[in-house]
């Protein structure tokens, strides 16, 4: 029986998204699966711990609820810095390579937007540090009605700013936007 040259001749086995005639860190699918994990946990754990900061934010502010935003920020810190080193290991040794994600429109976006979020943050996150002192003083911080509602739309920013990266997300993963150069 003869076989069409293609399907005679086996194909060389590359790490997912590897392409051939181009070194991919090749420890496999295996690690790479488990990078997209550890991304995606720290996606989520991100977009839960500014949700929970939102959500705390709009009732009145009390000690223990001022400590749990500060619990809250410091998991958004910790899973904003997973999201960004994983993401950037996943582009350079993982998936589809840097140059297809720098030629994706959604990626470019969502990376943006990413910064975005992280420069809205500053603001909340220095206020929120600024509470220890009143904290370990067992007491609510004083804080003026302006401020908190400057926080609160800061957040508030940050969450929008979350749903947009998560858009890019989707549409990436669906290949729209790519840039034909």
């Amino acid at each position: 029986m003869h076989l069409p040259a293609a399907v005679a001749r086996p194909q060389p086995l590359l790490p997912y998204g590897g392409r051939e005639g181009r070194e991919v860190f090749s420890i496999g699918t295996g690690m790479s699966a488990f990078f997209a994990f550890l991304h995606h946990v720290a996606a989520f754990t991100l977009v839960a711990a500014v949700a929970i900061e939102f959500v705390l934010l709009r009732g009145e502010l009390t000690l223990e609820r001022a400590r749990q935003i500060r619990f809250a920020d410091l998991a958004v810190g910790i899973a904003a810095g997973v999201v960004l080193v994983v993401g950037m290991l996943r582009v350079r040794f993982f998936e589809k390579g840097a140059e297809y994600y720098l030629h994706s429109i959604p990626f470019i976006a969502k990376v943006s937007l990413f910064v975005i979020v992280a420069l809205l943050s500053i603001y909340p996150t220095l206020q929120f540090l600024s509470w220890k002192a009143a904290l370990a003083q067992g007491r609510a911080p004083a804080v003026p009605a302006a401020k908190l509602r400057r926080i609160r739309t800061l957040v508030h920013l940050e969450l929008a700013g979350v749903v947009g990266i998560i858009l890019c997300a989707a549409l990436m993963a669906r290949g729209i936007g790519e840039l034909r150069l």
